[in-house]
C-alpha cells in the first residue's frame, strides 16, 4: 500500500508511485511525485492501494472523505459520478479546462500514450457532476455542449440522487 500526504486539494505520493499511474492511470506524474486529485485519492483508499496522512496522522476513510467535503463542497456529488465511472472501467481525468469535472476515456485505452497527436488516446466523455435538484441556465448548459464538441467529445451531466446513485443525461446540440 502506497503513502499519500494531503495538500491543501490533493493528495501528493512520493515512493513507488510508477505502478498507481502508469498501470492503474491515476493522477499526474511529476519527476519526483504524483499528484492525486481528491476523487482518485479516495478511489484508491477504497481500493485499500492508499493510505492517506495528514500531518504525520494517518486519516481513516470516513475522516478522509469529511476532509475532502470540508475542502471541496461538491466532494460528495464529484466522488459518486467519479467511483461509479471509474467501477465500470472507465479512466479519469480532469475536465477543468473543459469546463467540466472529468474527461472520460474509454476502457482499455492509455490516456498516456506517446506519439503524434492523431494516434493518442481520446476523449470519449467530458461530464458534470451535479445534485439531482440542481438549475442551471440553457447558457450555462450551452457553453459545456460547446466546449466538449470543440474535442470531439459528448457532454454528460451525471446527476447524483439522495443515495449516492447516478443517472447520465446526455446532452448534444443538433442542427436541423
Amino acid at each position: 500500500m502506497n503513502d499519500g500526504v494531503l495538500l491543501e486539494n490533493k493528495v501528493r505520493v512520493w515512493d513507488e508511485y510508477e505502478a498507481i499511474h502508469d498501470e492503474l492511470y491515476y493522477g499526474k506524474k511529476f519527476e519526483d511525485h504524483l499528484d492525486l486529485s481528491l476523487s482518485e485519492a479516495m478511489h484508491l483508499v477504497e481500493r485499500e492501494e492508499l493510505q492517506v496522512n495528514d500531518n504525520e496522522k494517518e486519516l481513516e476513510q470516513e475522516d478522509l472523505f469529511s476532509r475532502f467535503v470540508e475542502i471541496d463542497d461538491e466532494f460528495a456529488q464529484k466522488y459518486a459520478v467519479y467511483s461509479d465511472l471509474r467501477e465500470r472501467g472507465y479512466i479519469l481525468k480532469s475536465g477543468f479546462k473543459f469546463g467540466a469535472h472529468f474527461r472520460v476515456y474509454p476502457r482499455g485505452v492509455n490516456p498516456y500514450k506517446e506519439g503524434p497527436k492523431s494516434q493518442k488516446e481520446h476523449t470519449k466523455w467530458v461530464v458534470h457532476a451535479v445534485p439531482e435538484n440542481h438549475s442551471f441556465s440553457y447558457v450555462e448548459m450551452s457553453r459545456a455542449v460547446r466546449l466538449a464538441q470543440n474535442i470531439r467529445a459528448t457532454m454528460l451531466w451525471g446527476v447524483v440522487d439522495a443515495e449516492k446513485g447516478v443517472t447520465y443525461y446526455k446532452v448534444e446540440r443538433i442542427t436541423p
